[in-house]
Formats: C-alpha cells, structure tokens, sequence
C-alpha cells in the first residue's frame, strides 16, 4: 500500500462523544479526521497523542465564513481560513480541506454566487491564490473540494470535479490541490476512474463512500477494487478517507474499507 487510511469522526461512532469518537478511530489504526473544529474539544484532541489528526475543514463553513465566488464574500472567506490556522497549528495538522462557500445547518449552499460567470471565475483564483500565499507561509496543503448538487448540497459553488482541475490549473500552486471525493464525483458526474486517470496529479486527497447511501464501499454501485488499483496504478501516495456512514455497525464498515485499500 503506498497511501495512508482516515476515518472521519463526522460520520463514525456517531454515538460517541467527539473525542471518544476519535480515540475508537485511532484505536483501529487510522488517521483521524473532522469538519468543523467550533464546539470541538480541541484541546484533548491535541494532548491524546495517540490521535493522529489527517485533515480538518480549514476555512469556516457553518458560519459567516463567505465565499469565494463573490467579491462580497471574498473577505470574509479569507478571514475564515485565517481563523483555522491556530488550530491547526495546535493539532499539527498540514493538510487542510477548502470549502467554496458556507453551508447551511442541512449542508446546503446558502453563500452568494456571482450570476456572471466571468466574474464568478476570476474571483474564485484572485481568492485561491491569497489561499496559496498563506499556504506557503505557514507550510500547509489545501484541498479544494467539490460537492455534489444533485442530492446533497444543493446551492453549493463547485460541484464539478472538472471545473475544479481547470481552476487549480490556473492558480498553478502546489499549496492548492483537490479533494477528490469519489462519492460526490460519482453522483455529480460518473467517470470517476477517468478522472483519477487525466488528473491525478492534481489530487491531494480522496474521500470514499459508496452510492447510493453514502456507506463503506461494497454497499452500493461503485467498484472499489477498480478505484483503488488505479490510484495505484498512477502512484497515488496520498490519503485515502472513509467519510461514510456505516450501513450497519462501525466495525464491519471500517473492516471492509481497511480490506479494499489496505489488501
């Protein structure tokens, strides 16, 4: 295996107090990882040094965190990857997730978006770029990630994988990459093989959850054994997290996402 394994504290032993959560994530051998960091027991977090924290969201998405497809939201975008920085300095975190705009308690985009798409364009490099600046600064990663539309996050900015790759294209940083999720590719717009193929270089994550259902691979239509050979196959070396809901327990989905890309 030539990549690391996550497991997002968001969606497994949900049961569990958030700590807890990510101590059972670590007790199963895997990085841990998180959305939002408010209302979060840092601070145990950081002392537990037996967690090993694989990403964060790292700009503000669940408040006003603004956007960057708006020139009224720029601002207040930059200001909210800004926050995130001490924390992520407190957790030793260096890969970060990068969220287009803020998101609704439903996850639902509710930020503006620029109606012409000139502008809307322009205003999203002038934004990464800035993002790309801080980044190298303080010696960190981001991944931008597109969201699907189509049933999860209706609203949201940047559902294609595709427009993203042309976008980073043109910021032309390494500081800047994607967090591919094969879930919200695969709903958005298939090809998901494809795309790992034409643009790996420009994948600095992945995330895994099957379709339909959102649960550990084998639950639904994506061939995993298919998506982890070819991340293999083009020398992926990064980190590969399930940020899915398990079907049934959170052992068995664990086991069977470790058994696709640790086998």
């Amino acid at each position: 295996m030539s990549y690391q394994l996550s497991g997002c504290a968001d969606t497994l032993f949900c049961n569990l107090p958030f700590i807890e959560r990510a101590r059972r994530i670590a007790a199963a051998g895997l990085l841990v990882e998180f959305w939002g960091w408010h209302d979060r027991d840092v601070e145990s977090l950081a002392a537990d040094t037996n967690i090993k924290i694989g990403t964060m969201i790292g700009n503000v998405v669940y408040r006003n965190g603004g956007c960057m497809v708006h020139p009224d939201g720029v601002a207040d975008w930059i200001k909210g990857v800004e926050d995130c920085l001490p924390i992520a300095k407190t957790l030793e975190v260096r890969q970060l997730i990068l969220i287009a705009g803020t998101l609704d308690e439903n996850g639902h985009g509710n930020h503006p978006i620029a109606e012409h798409p000139a502008t809307r364009w322009i205003t999203a490099y002038k934004a990464l770029c800035q993002v790309a600046e801080i980044a190298e600064k303080h010696d960190l990663t981001y991944n931008l990630e597109p969201l699907n539309i189509k049933r999860d996050h209706p609203g949201y900015s940047l559902p294609r994988f595709e427009d993203a790759v042309r976008l980073l294209e043109q910021v032309g940083s390494p500081r800047i990459r994607i967090l591919m999720d094969i879930y919200h590719t695969q709903i958005q717009e298939g090809n998901v093989v494809e795309a790992i193929r034409n643009h790996h270089d420009m994948i600095g994550y992945v995330h895994v959850a099957d379709v339909p259902g959102r649960h550990e691979p084998g639950t639904g239509e994506i061939n995993y054994s298919c998506v982890a050979s070819e991340l293999q196959a083009v020398g992926y070396t990064g980190i590969v997290g399930l940020e899915a809901y398990p079907a049934e327990t959170d052992e068995a989905a664990i086991e069977a996402f470790r058994s696709v890309f640790a086998g």
